[in-house]
């Protein structure tokens, strides 16, 4: 026998739960505030997410991770200045007053709090860190090329300098949170994209 079928879109639920994640944080999330917020029985959560709450979780930060990289790596492709558009991304997190897709707080978050206590959280945060590096080297190496920037640094290298700069971001936001103080430091670090 297969069991009961499910009457329920697991990705919308995934990203139901991804909210109360965002907003409680891993450890103080309940499972009653979760499965509220998916609208689905312990029955039907325990059939879906047999590992539970932190399977849950992974799905949630993967789910969430894919699409950020979708998103992020979309506009920037779109864009006609894509060292400015790296720029402005940068400088917004000094503004972020919430954790949101286009900033995405919630993957460095994740990254601070879990990635040392769970092998599969690190596994999804070191792997987005490479696509953003990867993403990173190329805009800057063809920047270099069309002379939009001067800096003839390694493009690998800057490239790692950002995702380093975007995952410590959000570590210093944890204890700094003046947009002034912020955008400094993010200025700082940006002047290589000059």
């Amino acid at each position: 026998m297969a069991g009961r079928p499910k009457i329920f879109d697991e990705q919308e639920a995934v990203a139901k739960a991804t909210e109360v994640f965002k907003d409680k944080g891993y450890d103080t999330a309940s499972a009653d505030e979760l499965l509220c917020a998916m609208g689905i029985g312990k029955g039907s959560f325990y059939l879906a997410f047999k590992g539970g709450k932190q399977e849950l979780y992974i799905r949630s930060i993967r789910q969430f991770s894919d699409s950020f990289y979708q998103k992020f790596s979309g506009s920037l492709t779109a864009s006609d200045d894509q060292v400015q558009f790296i720029k402005e991304f940068f400088l917004s997190l000094a503004d972020a007053s919430d954790c949101d897709k286009e900033r995405g707080c919630y993957l460095g978050n994740a990254l601070v709090q879990l990635s040392e206590k769970d092998h599969d959280i690190k596994k999804i945060t070191a792997q987005l860190l490479k696509k953003l590096q990867t993403l990173f080297a190329e805009t800057i190496r063809n920047a270099q090329k069309n002379g939009q920037i001067a800096s003839t640094e390694d493009p690998e290298v800057i490239g790692w300098h950002l995702s380093n700069l975007w995952n410590g971001i959000h570590v210093t936001r944890r204890m700094e949170s003046s947009p002034e103080i912020l955008r400094s430091i993010l200025k700082m670090n940006l002047k290589i994209l000059d």
